[in-house]
């Protein structure tokens, strides 16, 4: 295959000319050979030696590299071109395969000779080393330690700990000629990245094979003192490697200690949880304080709903615990509207995939809807134990798509506009428990719906879907004081962004997927109103 005219100069016009991205090059000596510039006649004495197996004579500022080339293998390559023009960035690492039929006029070795026009000794190297040395100072990572990173990093809301501890360029050398390569992640530029470097580059096969492929062969290296990330570039949506000394990783500790501010927060929304359920306190929040008896007529529609929240922190702890990811102590918020917002659990370590924090995100709503659901359909079908239960107004079930669509349902014509209706208090505390969960399930910064969005879609739309939840949050709270302190804990709290992956670039699988729409699409349908009037058939046919 031949080069074409702009890239053709770089190469010795008195050969064949082969892309070397295109052709597989193996390590090669000549011991009895000195390669300087010679003349023409010297030029082509040489390559009618070499005739028998194709050789590749690189000249590169009074410096050249005889290598072996074999022939193309077949793998999927849509970016050679762009390989061939970064060449000269960094050394070429290829299989180690050995050829014993080589043969001519002098006795080839297994290693390549550069040599310069000067008359000093030939350096040796171990593979084929292409340098440019107008570049070569650029490609060095400049250690500095007030180095500032740039907008659109690919690592945001990663919390590094301690001094910046700067990577050697002996280890960037061994990065990028040892751990990186051709089957994996071909590095055509670096550049430093906090305490880290960031290569660029492209990507080879897939995602996740050529990630566990690199980590292997990190660890084998350096052992356990670096952390590889494989993420997208907000920049350009491209591949990024980024590697990172893991000291600077560490949790960061807390002032407060974790359980003794957890269950502060525990005690507050026990609190709250006891006077949502005594209606007669509700006027009058401080009266509490004087009628503890009352409270006690809290405490089943308070023990429902915290199991409904009990249940969804299971889901979470489960998944976290069948996947290797660290969870920190849950934070429970208190709400004086509806009990409780649900919990703030930390991600204490690094999440491998995007397939994990999906499953993670999307167990806990799955567990608590999935329960949710079958004690409001006890409390449509149970009747009251005392007869009576509470009275509501059938208009209150347009606040909700899925509570209004299943007392439509199963009330059938006992449902109409304006007619009271008297139900088991299960149905009503069942429905806190779906509306704790559906606000969690909203496409936003850090909570369960935001992590479901940035595992199914990525993080630039992620992000955007966060922008859009939390401006409709502060349109909605205009007229719902829930909203209002839901955006205002999310824009605070929970805004993000979401601490990077191990490995960002591979999708999840198919039948997650289904999961984390189902969660999203079950949260709308809580959250949303029921637009259709409560009337029987007959009334509606006279209405038309």
């Amino acid at each position: 295959m031949s080069f074409s005219a702009t890239f053709s100069n770089n190469f010795s016009p008195t050969l064949n000319y082969y892309t070397c991205c295109d052709l597989k090059c193996l390590p090669i000596t000549v011991s009895s050979i000195e390669v300087k510039r010679r003349n023409s006649s010297r030029m082509s004495n040489l390559q009618q030696q070499t005739s028998s197996v194709p050789r590749l004579l690189f000249q590169r500022k009074q410096r050249f590299v005889i290598c072996k080339v074999n022939e193309k293998e077949d793998e999927p390559d849509n970016n050679n071109e762009k390989e061939k023009e970064h060449l000269e960035d960094g050394n070429v690492s290829s299989s180690s395969s050995t050829d014993s039929a080589m043969q001519n006029n002098g006795q080839l070795d297994s290693q390549p000779v550069i040599g310069d026009q000067t008359n000093e000794q030939p350096e040796e190297i171990g593979w084929l080393e292409v340098t440019d040395s107008t570049d070569s100072s650029s490609q060095e990572i400049q250690q500095d330690d007030n180095l500032e990173v740039a907008s659109g990093s690919p690592l945001p809301g990663l919390k590094q700990q301690g001094e910046p501890i700067s990577i050697p360029k002996e280890t960037i050398d061994i990065l990028k000629d040892q751990v990186f390569g051709f089957d994996t992640f071909f590095v055509t530029s670096q550049e430093p990245y906090e305490s880290g470097v960031l290569f660029k580059g492209n990507l080879r096969g897939k995602a996740a094979k050529s990630f566990e492929k690199i980590t292997r062969r990190l660890k084998d290296k350096f052992e356990d003192q670096y952390k590889l990330f494989l993420l997208i570039n907000p920049e350009d949506d491209k591949p990024v490697a980024v590697v990172v000394p893991k000291r600077t990783l560490q949790p960061e500790a807390t002032a407060v200690p974790e359980w003794f501010a957890a269950g502060s927060f525990g005690l507050v929304t026990i609190f709250t949880l006891l006077l949502r359920n005594v209606p007669a306190l509700q006027s009058n929040l401080l009266s509490a304080f004087d009628n503890f008896e009352l409270l006690k007529e809290g405490i089943p529609g308070a023990l429902v709903t915290a199991l409904i929240l009990g249940v969804h922190e299971l889901g979470h702890i489960l998944v976290a615990r069948n996947s290797g990811i660290k969870l920190g102590v849950p934070y429970f918020i208190p709400s004086w509207q509806i009990g409780s917002f649900g919990a703030i659990t930390r991600i204490v370590n690094i999440v491998p995939n995007r397939e994990d924090l999906l499953k993670l995100a999307a167990a806990g709503p799955l567990a608590g809807f999935s329960l949710g659901l079958v004690l409001l359909l006890l409390g449509f079908i149970l009747p009251p134990s005392d007869g009576i239960g509470v009275v509501v107004d059938a208009s209150v079930f347009h606040e909700s798509f899925l509570a209004g669509g299943i007392a439509k349902l199963l009330l059938g014509d006992a449902l109409k506009e304006g007619t009271p209706l008297s139900l088991n208090p299960l149905v009503i505390w069942a429905w806190a428990g779906l509306l704790i969960n559906a606000i969690n399930s909203i496409p936003a910064g850090e909570v369960d719906g935001g992590r479901i969005s940035f595992a199914l879609w990525g993080r630039k739309a992620s992000s955007r879907l966060t922008g859009a939840a939390i401006a409709l949050l502060g349109l909605s709270s205009l007229f719902n004081d829930v909203a209002f302190y839901w955006v205002v804990l999310i824009f605070f709290l929970q805004r993000g962004p979401i601490a990077p992956l191990s490995e960002e670039i591979t999708d999840p699988d198919s039948k997650y997927v289904a999961l984390g729409i189902t969660v999203l699409l079950l949260g709308l349908l809580v959250c949303l109103p029921y637009p259709f009037p409560f009337t029987t058939e007959t009334e509606a046919l006279m209405n038309l």
